[in-house]
């Protein structure tokens, strides 16, 4: 008689707690894919970085460098080759603006663009915009934890609010336990794997361990592909308050 209490008491117990274990993980998962954002873009950065375009039947290299101040601002400006320097794309929370020197001209990118393939790469416009989104526009949950090289790897299912402005119907990101992402998988609606960011080496750098070379590929062209290779990285660097203007953007005093 009282094996059976005590069972009953434990099976409510059980109950009590699963969604709050649940809750619990939900929120670890999130934790763990905000840490990985921070990791990388820390309270600011510089990045030197080139970007290889790869197509069957040709390839080009862009040269760039990055500056980003916490989750909302960011600007891209284009040094090589000599046809493409001074292109540059600035964001600040969700808004994007690209300026082309030959023009001499500023211009928003509407919502409407923002799936569009960035300066012709496998990157998209949103890939550049949407930092915090991953963190505000989704709910995650934790599949898996593995082990590579003496670190946890932390396997997360990234599903949009039914409300969210995004296009992918989830994302499953693959983070280290020292928060390198390793991996970001894109799923459209019907549950299918459209495209890959995978990292390919990690080197220590700027005081951390990076992602120095990382593959975006769409998987219906495997013969295509954009690879980023990080060349110089700083983090917590010093930046003026006119970094991140429509001033700047047009006219760089970033030397």
């Amino acid at each position: 008689m009282h094996s059976a209490r005590r069972t009953k008491r434990w099976c409510i117990l059980l109950l009590l707690l699963a969604p709050l274990t649940a809750q619990a993980a939900g929120e670890d998962a999130k934790a763990i894919v905000k840490a990985a954002i921070d990791y990388w873009r820390d309270v600011s950065s510089y990045t030197v970085a080139d970007m290889t375009i790869r197509r069957p039947d040709w390839e080009r290299s862009v040269s760039m460098r990055i500056w980003t101040r916490g989750e909302k601002e960011s600007l891209v400006r284009v040094t090589a080759p000599a046809k493409d320097a001074g292109n540059g794309t600035l964001l600040i929370k969700k808004e994007m603006w690209s300026y082309n020197p030959k023009i001499n001209r500023v211009i928003k990118i509407p919502s409407s663009l923002m799936t569009q393939n960035w300066m012709g790469s496998d990157f998209s416009n949103n890939d550049l915009a949407k930092a915090d989104d991953l963190i505000t526009q989704y709910t995650h949950k934790l599949l898996q934890t593995t082990r590579q090289d003496g670190h946890a790897l932390y396997v997360i299912e990234s599903t949009p609010l039914e409300t969210a402005p995004v296009v992918w119907g989830r994302e499953v990101v693959t983070v280290r336990d020292d928060y390198v992402v390793l991996g970001h998988d894109y799923y459209d609606q019907q549950g299918v794997l459209v495209k890959q960011l995978k990292t390919l080496e990690l080197k220590p750098m700027g005081g951390k361990v990076v992602a120095t070379q990382q593959r975006m590929q769409n998987m219906d062209k495997p013969g295509e592909w954009t690879d980023v290779t990080v060349i110089e990285a700083r983090f917590g660097v010093s930046l003026p308050a006119s970094m991140f203007t429509l001033s700047n953007l047009r006219n760089p005093r970033d030397g």
